[in-house]
């Protein structure tokens, strides 16, 4: 029987404002693992090896943009976005560099220097605070501001680069401070338009009316492009990267696991996770796993348990009644079919297989799965009885090493 046939999807069901095909989409990722990522207090700076192994594994998942540092934080990092770019350049990844630079000449000096001497392009990711509290708090003036990025900009255009520009904390600036803002940048030569959820504050319709009035205001007709960055404080980042795409953005930010200042950024893998199953991103995800632990491992913050497809329990139940419906569809002969009725996301496609342990809330279906897959007769009824009844004593998941131990007593 087709999947099809079997699963009702109501996401292709549609809405008051009809249904989004994700298929067509087209939408470009931007990676800000080793410049916003880096920005958390709790990380590690990884090493420039391993550095140079994520920008090939991000060209591998079809990621087509990295931001690879902020030169102006020191003679340390211009060294490390030099040896990035040459690596873009040297093995020809498809992958666009871009630098994020405060707007002022000094952060993006650096940023020309750079692409001079290398000979290739790298997107000047121009910054600055947009909302009234952060006017407020820093007292700047909007003259203040606009002289600002127009100097930045114009400098950065003048030396040949591409321009990003960014406002902080879009999703809190008034509409008029915006259009300020944003139409300055544009009239000096910035391409591209960044707008930034700097502190997590949007709702998805917060997101889809910000971007509306972005591309009805101040982009309208003209060449330039609207990129999505998001944090996720309020746990929306993910689904905040969505709502963009649906209201039309050209690219959206994220970084590996989250990552990032406070709680982090939206979750590159889990942004390309979501993309695949709607039929929205082609690349080939089967390094998604070997992304994520290499930036684990690197930057020293462990994947949760529980984390979405890579987590160590994402595949993996002792519930019985969860259980018993995996075996039955095994059964059938359809690894598809094993993989769906459990779970929103197929573990073969990330390279994963379903679990089944034997815990405290397993059925005998659990221990009669765990015998025959270790070398054992399910049919042996004091074996299942064995296993079954230390389970129901026990107060969490039965190692393999205590099931054969309790078997060889």
């Amino acid at each position: 029987m087709e999947e099809r046939q079997l699963i009702y999807d109501w996401n292709n069901a549609g809405g008051p404002d009809g249904h989004f095909d994700w298929t067509r989409a087209r939408i470009d990722l931007n990676d800000e693992t080793l410049r916003d990522g880096l920005q958390s207090p709790s990380v590690t700076d990884p090493s420039l090896e391993v550095k140079k192994r994520l920008l090939h594994l991000m060209a591998d998942l079809g990621i087509v943009a990295a931001d690879i540092g902020l030169p102006g934080a020191g003679p340390r990092v211009v060294e490390q976005v030099r040896a990035l770019a040459s690596e873009i350049r040297d093995q020809k990844l498809p992958i666009a560099p871009n630098c994020a630079a405060r707007t002022v000449l000094a952060d993006i000096e650096p940023i020309v220097r750079i692409s001079d001497e290398l000979g290739i392009k790298i997107e000047a990711a121009t910054f600055i605070g947009s909302s009234p509290i952060r006017q407020y708090t820093e007292d700047w003036t909007l003259d203040r501001i606009v002289a600002a990025t127009e100097e930045a900009v114009t400098f950065a255009v003048k030396h040949g680069l591409p321009v990003m520009y960014v406002t902080e904390d879009t999703t809190r600036a008034r509409p008029e401070t915006l259009k300020e803002l944003y139409g300055a940048a544009i009239a000096c030569g910035a391409r591209r338009i960044c707008l930034a959820d700097t502190v997590g504050h949007a709702t998805p319709d917060g997101v889809k009316a910000l971007i509306r009035f972005v591309k009805q205001e101040i982009v309208q007709h003209q060449p330039v492009k609207i990129d999505w960055h998001g944090h996720r404080d309020r746990g929306m980042g993910l689904i905040n990267c969505l709502a963009a795409i649906e209201a039309g953005v050209d690219r959206v930010h994220a970084t590996a696991l989250g990552v990032g200042e406070r709680v982090g950024n939206a979750e590159m893998d889990l942004l390309i996770v979501n993309l695949k199953l709607l039929g929205a991103h082609k690349g080939d995800i089967r390094k998604l796993p070997e992304y994520c632990r290499l930036v684990a491992e690197a930057v020293g913050v462990p994947i949760p348990v529980n984390y979405p497809v890579v987590g160590h329990d994402a595949f993996r139940t002792g519930t019985g009644v969860h259980a018993a419906a995996i075996i039955k569809a095994k059964k059938k002969g359809h690894n598809w079919l094993a993989d769906r009725v459990y779970s929103s996301v197929p573990a073969e496609e990330f390279g994963f297989e379903q679990r089944i342990e034997i815990s405290p809330v397993s059925g005998i279906s659990n221990v009669k799965y765990w015998l025959e897959h270790h070398g054992y007769d399910p049919n042996d009824e004091a074996a299942c009885r064995t296993l079954f009844d230390a389970a129901k004593r026990t107060d969490r998941v039965l190692s393999d090493e205590e099931c054969h131990r309790l078997l060889n007593a």
